[in-house]
């Protein structure tokens, strides 16, 4: 019967999965602008969230999900200031991959189908906060109380960066749209 049981668990655990999975991968490269960074991100979250998942509240698991996934990413970006970015390639470790252009990349042309590419180039240009605070608020859709849950902030501060990141938006689509023509400067006379 334990065994029986904890199939049940984990294909619940999957069908829940399977439902938050683009979701969790769209963020991921969102923040990481790396897609085996994006990858390695989502991977790692769903296997702890899985290995947590007896502790899971059944409120709200998109959310509960991504609360993970931000730790994980937050954690990875504090190790990696205090270690630095120094790697060693050695010529025996080094293997090339066929990959494809990074204009034609599924995940690239996927989210350039879903926001835009415009979009995507102004959040990449976001710090950190204001970026995550946006994409979990403008396109993840959660509540001010799920984004201050995920990122342990208080509401105060998650409406402040939702507020500035939507102003540098604003800021930086504004100079695309003059250098493109869509808008043009009045001059006042």
């Amino acid at each position: 019967m334990l065994f029986r049981k904890g199939n049940l668990n984990r294909e619940r655990f999957e069908r829940m999965a399977f439902s938050v999975y683009d979701s969790l991968y769209g963020t991921a490269l969102r923040l990481t602008r790396d897609r085996e960074e994006a990858s390695d991100l989502t991977q790692e979250t769903l296997v702890r969230a899985y290995e947590a998942f007896d502790r899971f509240d059944g409120r709200n698991f998109k959310a509960w999900m991504l609360r993970i996934q931000t730790n994980l990413y937050i954690n990875r970006y504090r190790k990696r200031r205090r270690e630095g970015l120094t790697t060693a390639l050695d010529d025996d470790d080094v293997h090339l991959e066929p990959v494809a252009p990074p204009a034609e990349a599924p995940d690239r042309m996927m989210l350039d189908n879903l926001i835009g590419a415009e979009i995507e180039d102004a959040l990449a240009q976001l710090p950190d906060t204001f970026r995550l605070a946006v994409v979990l608020s403008d396109i993840e859709e959660l509540s001010y109380d799920e984004i201050a849950e995920i990122t342990q902030v208080p509401v105060g501060t998650v409406r402040s960066r939702i507020a500035r990141g939507r102003a540098q938006l604003r800021k930086i689509l504004a100079k695309y749209a003059k250098d493109q023509g869509y808008i043009r400067e009045v001059s006042a006379e």
